[in-house]
């Protein structure tokens, strides 16, 4: 039987290593195509592909065991849930990947993209440039189709033209620069704030105007420090918390 093939992570020893390889899987699982096989490879065969232990493998895969993102079964293997719901906390431990992961796996429709002028207040992100690429996206929980987010992310157009539109729908920018595209990202440094939504938010989100919402602004570096990408996303306030975990070493 053909095994699902996750996508390949550098893992930064500085973080814990069973955390990196859950939320790499994770980014893998929540964005595979629908025809990928719902069969992981096993313990041995995914410690060997992350260049990890049995024991630290086993323990990212408890991790997914326990959000519902696999099943595992004695003697048959360990599968990916295909009905699961995707809507989850936000937590963020300081790689790239654990981005990846909480922006994967929501249904994704790209409601419009284009270029115009770098909007106001995004100036010290792009100050040489007059105009950036837009793209705008509308995330919703698959089993249920409630709207969960929107985003517009603004993007350097020289990478634009090599953005495929039909990979944010399946991808976050995150990944489409880094694995797509062929970005090194050196830093993410990201932003949450409460608001009141807005007319716009309150009608692509479902909720009452002035309702609470999350506010994220996270702006991508490439390794140079120079800025990539400008995301901006509103997070319905009943369905996200965010987590941050900061490591003492």
């Amino acid at each position: 039987m053909t095994s699902f093939a996750p996508d390949s992570v550098v893992l930064n020893r500085k973080l814990p290593l069973w955390y990196q390889v859950s939320q790499s899987l994770r980014a893998s699982i929540l964005g595979r195509s629908p025809q990928d096989p719902l069969r992981l490879p096993t313990e041995e065969q995914l410690a060997g592909h992350y260049g990890v232990s049995v024991l630290t493998m086993r323990q990212a895969l408890r991790e997914l065991e326990d959000e519902g993102l696999i099943s595992r079964h004695r003697r048959r293997g360990t599968f990916i849930e295909p009905h699961v719901r995707r809507a989850a906390p936000v937590r963020l431990l300081g790689s790239v990947d654990a981005i990846v992961a909480q922006q994967s796996g929501m249904r994704t429709e790209l409601l419009a993209h284009g270029s115009g002028p770098v909007p106001a207040g995004l100036g010290d992100c792009f100050p040489d440039l007059a105009e950036v690429a837009t793209y705008h996206r509308l995330r919703g929980d698959e089993k249920t189709d409630e709207p969960t987010n929107h985003a517009r992310n603004y993007v350097r157009p020289e990478l634009a033209a090599r953005i495929d539109p039909d990979d944010l729908t399946r991808w976050p920018m995150t990944k489409v620069l880094r694995d797509v595209v062929g970005v090194g990202i050196g830093r993410i440094t990201d932003t949450v704030e409460a608001r009141l939504a807005d007319p716009e938010t309150a009608r692509l989100l479902r909720v009452p105007l002035l309702s609470p919402i999350l506010h994220y602004t996270g702006i991508t570096r490439d390794t140079a420090g120079r800025v990539l990408d400008v995301a901006v996303i509103n997070y319905r306030g009943d369905r996200f918390a965010f987590t941050v975990t900061l490591d003492a070493q």
